[in-house]
């Protein structure tokens, strides 16, 4: 099949390209370390010039030899790429935000090669305490643009990471959103606070560990936060409840099921229900499998996961904006 698009996922710390066929079929993908925060620095040519850009260097490292095939191909990209620490800013888009109105809002940069690279704006929820997204907003298009009319109605799309994002959503557009550090504090708790120095973090996933970090989290919801229950993750390991291999994943569940009680009672409350969403996660599988457990103790009973949500966000973005010819 012919290819008839570039697409990048460009964060923080990676670099993924996939070059995609029509309907957004991937014929191939690369994955390299060259994130915006950790881009090549050994200069070299490009188009015969003496390149010292970290990324053109990048760029020309995850997909000069497709363009060099193929010049005429469009290139679209999301990401911490259109950050104001990025390539180039893309100023972020107001909720409710969808294909359409990001697809028209690209921010365009021609490169060293002469190739245009079309940036996707990443999207912001104006309010007393504002949210903001890069990437997760082509993930979320990719996986609506897959659902049924009205199948968002009582729906939430989850994507676990360093900045958790649950993504509430309607008529085919981001309308709310919450962001919930989980992933970052536990690295922080890990590698540079007192928890961290019993730990033991190269045994197996601990699956009675995790759980009952879980419970704990839920069993006190509503009477003592987090704050106060992370010190259990020292506290059990000096009186032996809990060994050095079980505190890493014990620490784990804490932080998740903190995360999943708050989601379960602002969902509720805004829903005027008892009654959960079904759930939609994108991202890692084994993160996605932590989440999975922790979702169904914690009262959400349907719970899915999306695949290929990233590259099928970007060719819809691409489509919209009138790249694809």
């Amino acid at each position: 099949m012919q290819a008839q698009l570039i697409a990048l996922d460009w964060g923080t710390t990676s670099l993924r390209a996939y070059k995609l066929a029509a309907g957004g079929q991937v014929l191939e993908q690369r994955s390299l370390s060259s994130g915006i925060m950790q881009l090549p620095s050994v200069p070299r040519m490009i188009a015969g010039q003496l390149c010292t850009d970290g990324f053109e260097l990048a760029f020309d490292d995850a997909c000069g030899d497709w363009l060099d095939a193929q010049p005429e191909l469009p290139v679209i990209a999301c990401g911490m790429v259109g950050s104001a620490q990025g390539w180039r800013e893309a100023t972020y888009c107001d909720t409710p935000a969808n294909v359409a109105n990001l697809g028209t809002s690209l921010k365009t940069l021609h490169s060293l090669r002469g190739v245009d690279v079309h940036i996707v704006p990443g999207v912001i929820q104006r309010s007393r305490l504002p949210n903001v997204m890069r990437g997760e907003e082509t993930q979320v298009l990719g996986v609506l643009q897959s659902l049924s009319a009205g199948a968002g109605h009582n729906l939430l799309i989850g994507l676990p990471g360093s900045h958790s994002k649950w993504v509430e959503v309607a008529d085919g557009c981001i309308v709310h959103f919450d962001t919930f550090m989980t992933g970052e504090l536990f690295a922080v708790l890990s590698e540079h606070s007192i928890l961290g120095r019993t730990q033991e973090r190269s045994a197996p996933f601990d699956g009675e560990a995790f759980d009952r970090g879980v419970q704990v989290a839920l069993s006190t919801d509503g009477e003592i936060g987090p704050l106060s229950t992370l010190f259990s993750a020292r506290s059990l390991g000096l009186t032996g409840e809990l060994s050095s291999t079980e505190q890493v994943d014990y620490l784990s569940g804490l932080l998740i099921g903190h995360e999943l009680a708050a989601l379960a009672n602002v969902q509720r409350r805004r829903r005027d229900s008892a009654q959960l969403p079904s759930i939609i996660l994108i991202g890692n599988s084994q993160l996605c499998a932590r989440y999975s457990r922790a979702l169904d103790t914690c009262g959400f009973a349907q719970v899915s996961l999306a695949e290929h949500a990233t590259e099928r966000g970007l060719w819809h973005l691409a489509e919209a904006a009138g790249l694809l010819g």
